[in-house]
């Protein structure tokens, strides 16, 4: 990615925080074996500032949409203090296959989630028992003409890693493309799942700043076929 395209993808930007639109397929920061990532090209975002911008929380390597960067070190404690909250409202769409079990059009899954560590790698898993509180209210948006696919709004109160695609895959709707909680004869398509739109109540006297990211190139073609028609 070239300073200009990084550039390209801020949605929004003031003197505390900056908006981007991340692209799928591109971790946020650099795992164990390194190689690229978002944070390789933050010395493009300074914008005038001394230091660079940082993390105020993460995506998942294969999920694209709004990025959220604290500018400064006082940014992101703001930030911060708002994720820990949960005053800080985050809207997914993820298109899935098949349609949530019952026939039900909107509704909350409450499933605690735990780390499983087997030798193959690890995974969330749902354990009432022992996994730590997760919630996301869900609601159906469209449906493909033959039924093979929906398209959700997805909205998690908490923030557990895969959330949103574990409680799909609990919903019996597991996210298009997902290799890990998807179906293993599933064709091998991109993971369509992309954070659309935050809500930031950043400033006690404003309006919250709400941002909406543009739903990426790998789905369209299946986000139309379930009804959508805008950008």
């Amino acid at each position: 990615m070239t300073p200009e395209e990084i550039v390209a993808r801020v949605l929004y930007k003031d003197s505390l925080m900056l908006i981007l639109n991340k692209p799928a397929g591109v971790p946020v920061h650099a795992g164990p074996g390194g190689g690229d990532n978002m944070e390789m090209y933050f010395d493009a975002l300074r914008f005038g500032l001394p230091r660079l911008p940082n993390l105020a929380h993460r995506l998942d390597r294969d999920t694209s949409g709004c990025l959220i960067l604290g500018r400064h070190s006082k940014a992101l404690r703001k930030l911060g203090k708002l994720f820990q909250q949960g005053r800080v409202e985050k809207i997914y769409w993820a298109v899935v296959e098949g349609a949530p079990t019952g026939g039900a059009e909107a509704g909350t899954v409450d499933a605690p989630l735990r780390k499983l560590t087997p030798k193959r790698g690890w995974k969330m898993v749902v354990d009432p028992a022992e996994g730590q509180p997760a919630v996301t209210e869900w609601r159906l948006l469209g449906r493909s003409a033959d039924g093979r696919r929906s398209w959700l709004e997805c909205r998690p109160k908490t923030g557990r890693t895969h959330q949103i695609r574990v409680h799909c895959a609990h919903l019996g709707c597991p996210i298009v493309g997902d290799p890990v909680y998807g179906a293993a004869d599933a064709p091998a398509d991109a993971l369509h799942l992309h954070a659309r739109g935050v809500v930031v109540p950043l400033y006690p006297t404003r309006d919250p700043v709400a941002c909406e990211a543009p739903v990426p190139a790998h789905m369209r073609a299946a986000l139309t076929a379930c009804g959508f028609g805008g950008e």
